[in-house]
């Protein structure tokens, strides 16, 4: 990672993992009062991390909270939900939390666990799901370098919201997975063509165990190493499906393939109005 400068208001954490050789890894401003946009920008692009989180308390008690990657704002980034979440409950204490995205009001809530992390668990925005059109299809499998025969005919190419908008594409083995090889400005073009914020990969080991990854090219990033917002939009493609009987609970596996492992827990309720919940863990970077 690149050489970062010391700012006391700016915390690094790793989410979805209890070791902080794995997980992604988020910046987190719990106080951001003051920061304009420009600021946000390029505080996220000096840290480097996928996604950097700004803070700014409500009189209401709620959590206004903006997400930046290096190059660009999203609306919405679900691991560094869970490492704002984890942060603020180790100098506040655990509860829930209202935090206003710009996707919407996500409620979090922490609780320790007997060994004393804190374990934070948010409930996406309603989930929705579309079609992806046959000429984006094919324009995103050319640019992974993946021909139509590797994918899973089970679960088929949905666009998958939870607060962001990301293509699900199931792998019809783990060793396609595990090959990701792709034309990185070509799927930056196409991703930004279609807003979409992520690309999630996934292959399913058992019906409710999947292994994923996260191309994320107009972040500036190759590969996110957890992705909570997408694992949420899988379960709502899951439950919109009906791949998974209902209520189910996933477990998604992130980031092994470029050594940062991260596990997602993703709760899928019965209820199509009902929010996807994604739970972790995140710890402090050392240093």
């Amino acid at each position: 990672m690149q050489e970062q400068k010391t700012d006391p208001a700016l915390l690094r954490y790793v989410a979805f993992s209890a070791d902080p050789a794995g997980g992604n890894p988020a910046g987190v401003v719990l106080d951001a009062t003051g920061f304009d946009e420009p600021a946000m920008a390029a505080t996220a692009a000096e840290v480097g991390f996928s996604e950097t989180a700004f803070v700014v308390p409500q009189d209401d008690g709620t959590l206004r909270i903006r997400y930046f990657s290096p190059r660009t704002e999203v609306p919405f980034c679900g691991h560094a939900t869970i490492a704002t979440a984890v942060a603020y409950a180790e100098r506040h204490g655990v509860g829930e939390l209202r935090l206003r995205t710009k996707a919407g009001l996500v409620h979090v809530s922490t609780d320790r666990t007997p060994d004393g992390r804190v374990v934070a668990t948010l409930e996406s925005v309603p989930t929705r799901m579309a079609p992806v059109p046959e000429d984006a299809l094919a324009a995103l499998l050319d640019a992974l370098r993946w021909p139509a025969a590797d994918l899973d005919p089970a679960l088929p190419p949905r666009a998958a919201y939870a607060g962001a908008w990301h293509p699900v594409i199931a792998a019809g083995t783990r060793e396609r997975l595990a090959a990701l090889d792709y034309d990185m400005p070509a799927l930056a073009a196409l991703m930004a063509r279609h807003d979409w914020a992520t690309v999630d990969l996934v292959w399913r080991e058992t019906p409710v165990v999947f292994h994923a990854r996260n191309p994320f090219p107009p972040g500036g990033v190759v590969e996110d190493p957890a992705t909570g917002a997408a694992a949420a939009a899988l379960g709502g493609y899951l439950r919109e499906l009906r791949l998974v009987p209902l209520p189910a609970r996933v477990t998604v596996h992130q980031g092994y393939d470029m050594g940062r492992p991260s596990t997602i827990e993703v709760g899928i309720p019965a209820q199509r109005a009902g929010g996807v919940t994604v739970t972790g863990t995140a710890v402090p970077l050392p240093g």
